[in-house]
């Protein structure tokens, strides 16, 4: 396995700009009354079966109108745009529990659920449950209002369901880690190399059970032709408040302050307005997402709410060694945890107990 840099600007499918993107349709995937039809049917036997979130298999429920979604969804991860949108389930008429279990089922065919949180929730929500903003250190990003900064997650897979939009605001936002890095090659070559050199994250931030402060990673990689992308810089600048962690050069932080306005550089982003019913499948190497802000509903029951899926998705992609939260990636769903919801009824409601 080859892990030479070459610094070269790399083209392909995942090399997308998002106001050429936001002109067609091409990246929404449409499903069919077969699909939706199947999906609905599988979904109500999943929830009258009620299988245990972390031990149920894409063989205990498998599909045969969505054999061309599947592929679809898979082909777009790993070897074209990096996401894909697929539109058409009517989640207003389902409820949550069908919507959660419908999502779920769509989920095991394409990797392995992750657990995403202290109690292993394999199946976590992305809504606000207080008005705290990002400014409070215990606030987390899932459940604020606020704009969230690019990032990458901590899975090979992070998935969306939109189950309620916002009242205004709250577009998911994406952008193309390659051409992040094509764009820095452009107008510092010479800092683009420390790309590929390896960074502290600060992992305590995100998770206050990690059993050490930091872990590290390159930002970008490239292995046998294949690129791939792990980004935030908040957690690396976050990283410098441990006085163990090396110091930032100062072309380390210029760096990083130029991946910042690179990614958020007028016409390199895609804004896509949720519908109910809407799901994003986006491999966490290809492309980071965030979100803008957002106004909910008064009424609790219509504010913003999505389903989120961390999947483990193995299909041989090179990486170079300690690519990404690697510390995590090898974290199950199937170790029972205190407090976790592993049944699609309970795993379908937010817990407002956790995250406020």
């Amino acid at each position: 396995m080859t892990t030479a840099i070459d610094l070269a600007p790399i083209s392909g499918p995942s090399a997308w700009r998002g106001d050429e993107l936001s002109t067609s349709t091409e990246w929404i995937y449409e499903l069919s009354d077969a699909e939706r039809t199947e999906l609905e049917t599988l979904g109500r036997r999943f929830v009258a079966d009620d299988p245990d979130l972390r031990t149920v298999t894409a063989a205990d429920y498998p599909l045969d109108a969505c054999v061309g979604l599947n592929e679809e969804c898979a082909r777009q991860m790993d070897a074209g745009r990096g996401f894909i949108l697929v539109r058409g389930l009517r989640t207003e008429e389902y409820g949550d529990t069908l919507a959660g279990a419908i999502f779920y089922l769509m989920g095991l065919h394409l990797g392995v659920p992750m657990g995403q949180n202290q109690m292993g929730d394999v199946l976590d929500h992305v809504i606000a449950t207080s008005n705290k903003t990002l400014d409070d250190p215990s606030a987390l990003p899932s459940r604020v209002r606020d704009r969230l900064p690019f990032h990458s997650d901590s899975s090979d897979v992070v998935a969306l369901m939109c189950l309620r939009a916002a009242k205004d605001g709250g577009a998911s936002s994406l952008v193309s880690g390659t051409t992040i890095y094509n764009e820095i090659l452009r107008r510092r070559p010479d800092l683009a190399p420390l790309l590929f050199e390896p960074w502290h994250w600060d992992w305590y931030k995100q998770d206050h059970d990690a059993p050490a402060k930091t872990y590290t990673s390159p930002i970008c990689s490239y292995v046998d032709g294949i690129f791939s992308t792990y980004a935030g810089t908040s957690m690396i600048f976050s990283a410098q408040d441990y006085p163990e962690v090396p110091r930032l050069t100062e072309a380390q932080i210029e760096l990083l302050h130029l991946y910042d306005e690179v990614s958020q550089a007028p016409g390199l982003a895609l804004d896509m307005n949720f519908q109910p019913g809407d799901v994003q499948w986006l491999l966490n190497y290809a492309a980071l997402h965030s979100r803008t802000g957002y106004v909910d509903f008064p009424e609790p029951e219509r504010r913003r709410h999505l389903l989120r899926l961390w999947l483990k998705r193995d299909v041989g992609r090179p990486l170079v060694d300690g690519f990404g939260k690697n510390v995590v990636t090898d974290r199950s769903a199937e170790v029972t945890v205190s407090g976790g919801r592993f049944r699609i009824a309970d795993a379908a409601e937010p817990n407002f107990e956790w995250g406020n």
